[in-house]
């Protein structure tokens, strides 16, 4: 029994030398070739849309943390498991060994960003592991309880690899910190926009409970297949424009800050955002027009589609046509005044508003090809997912909370948000207990590629359980349709509904 023990636990100890070994090389050449990243990133290339679309329904912007974590937890069971086998027969717990550093070798030079030595971290980890398992085996092999001298000398070569495991894994820790891109944000000053967002109007935000009219960096919802955030070198980031164009464009940071900078208010929404979700956020965003950068490349006319590149090697197609209809599209460098968090894409991204993001909204951004969509397609459509994806007219209840109880003989107050991106609301209607559509009240917006808030104050409500729904109204007179549809391929719709008991 003792034996087995310590067989697990020198399973243990041979897979965290792995990972540690394979992190802090990792840190070194390239954060996408850590082993557990490398196989998570694998795992989401590979994952069946409707189990993608189940995570963040469940687990909403938590579900890396839940992949991450799920993903240790098999190594311990897998690593634990080995220790048990290699105990009985060495040569095939060597082979496990080699099976999961192969897998992961693999994943990390499939990566769109893996570079020449990719598969470095996880081959000298695995090497490193192997030795440890057979090390930590064989002083295993034997082990009785009446031998606890024996056991005394075995549990100083546990604890070095334990030891060895540790510092190696914290190391890599604590060189992926010191690699942050928090210091040299921090330096960055942004100037004056050429172009001032406008004023908030008054009556914003007044009524309780409600959504704020302006999401912050920490609040703005984040999804995208990134489980490890690219830290992006500034002084040496720069963006491509190329392919159908007169003359290729190529921009650094401080090109950008040099340019003159737009600022606009406007509401972004993810695709995967579920009737009533709240992946959705509106803020004040800093950068250069597309158009001035599309301008100055020069496109081909037959030109439809931007195939925008992240520096993880992630893509998103956008329409051409809506890139340069006129609406603010922009290569963003701020957000509410500052420069763009590492989360949601320092130092730039694209922003399209009117699109859902997976069609626009390219963060960390470092090449555009302009092309067809007949040549070319990117992450999300070679996937199913739909070429051409509008923002659907949508509302939301932020109040009264699902299942709430309100106190009888007061008055209920109901208010939520609406978007409509680049045609805006211009009626929200509720509809209490299957009664007649009641009109809410509009707060004054900015403009309408932002979201709107809207309220509604609901007085002489009985005792009991009620029901609320909402539906709105676009600029163009269309109302949003009570017809179900799931996120994927091209958004969600239907009526938003709230429960709630007056006591």
């Amino acid at each position: 029994m003792v034996a087995r023990v310590m067989a697990v636990v020198a399973g243990l100890l041979a897979g965290g030398l792995t990972l540690g070994v394979g992190t802090v090389l990792a840190s070194f050449l390239a954060r996408s070739a850590d082993p557990v990243l490398a196989v998570g990133q694998e795992f989401i290339a590979r994952t069946p849309e409707w189990l993608k679309e189940w995570a963040i329904a469940q687990f909403g912007q938590a579900d890396k943390a839940v992949l991450l974590g799920s993903l240790y937890a098999t190594l311990v069971v897998l690593f634990a498991g080995i220790g048990l086998v290699a105990l009985r027969r060495m040569g095939v717990g060597l082979v496990l060994v080699a099976v999961l550093g192969a897998a992961a070798v693999g994943a990390a030079v499939h990566r769109p960003d893996a570079t020449a030595l990719s598969w470095l971290p996880t081959t000298v980890g695995t090497l490193a592991g192997a030795a440890a398992l057979i090390l930590l085996v064989r002083a295993v092999r034997g082990v009785t309880p009446r031998q606890q001298g024996a056991l005394s000398r075995r549990s100083v070569l546990f604890g070095a690899v334990a030891g060895a495991a540790v510092v190696t894994a914290g190391g890599g820790v604590g060189l992926n910190r010191s690699n942050s891109v928090a210091a040299s944000r921090a330096d960055i000053r942004l100037p004056a926009p050429a172009s001032p967002a406008l004023a908030l109007p008054p009556g914003v935000d007044s009524a309780q409970g409600i959504t704020p009219y302006v999401t912050s960096a920490k609040d703005f919802y984040r999804v995208d297949t990134a489980l490890s955030v690219p830290q992006v070198d500034v002084a040496s980031w720069s963006l491509r424009i190329h392919g159908m164009v007169q003359r290729e464009v190529t921009v650094s940071f401080a090109d950008l800050l040099g340019e003159d900078l737009h600022e606009r208010w406007m509401t972004m929404t993810c695709v995967s955002n579920e009737v009533g979700g709240n992946l959705v956020g509106n803020a004040r965003w800093l950068g250069v027009p597309l158009t001035t950068l599309l301008d100055r490349a020069g496109l081909d006319p037959a030109a439809d589609m931007l195939l925008s590149t992240s520096v993880d090697g992630f893509t998103i197609s956008t329409p051409v046509a809506e890139a340069t209809d006129g609406r603010d599209a922009m290569i963003a460098i701020g957000m509410n005044g500052e420069p763009l968090t590492d989360v949601h894409g320092f130092p730039a991204r694209m922003i399209v508003p009117g699109l859902y993001g997976f069609v626009s909204a390219c963060k960390w951004i470092t090449d555009i090809e302009v092309t067809r969509f007949e040549a070319k397609t990117a992450y999300w459509t070679d996937r199913g997912w739909a070429q051409q994806a509008p923002i659907k007219t949508a509302t939301r209840i932020d109040v009264p909370a699902s299942f709430a109880k309100v106190a009888s003989g007061q008055t209920v107050p109901i208010a939520g948000v609406a978007w409509a991106q680049t045609r805006g609301i211009s009626k929200i209607e509720i509809c209490i207990d299957d009664g007649d559509w009641i009109e809410a009240t509009l707060v004054p917006t900015v403009n309408d590629t932002t979201w709107v808030q809207w309220t509604y104050a609901w007085d002489g409500a009985d005792p009991g359980n009620h029901t609320v729904r909402a539906r709105a109204t676009d600029g163009t007179g269309q109302v949003q349709t009570q017809n179900v549809v799931k996120p994927i391929p091209d958004g969600s719709s239907g009526w938003p509904s709230k429960f709630f008991t007056v006591t």
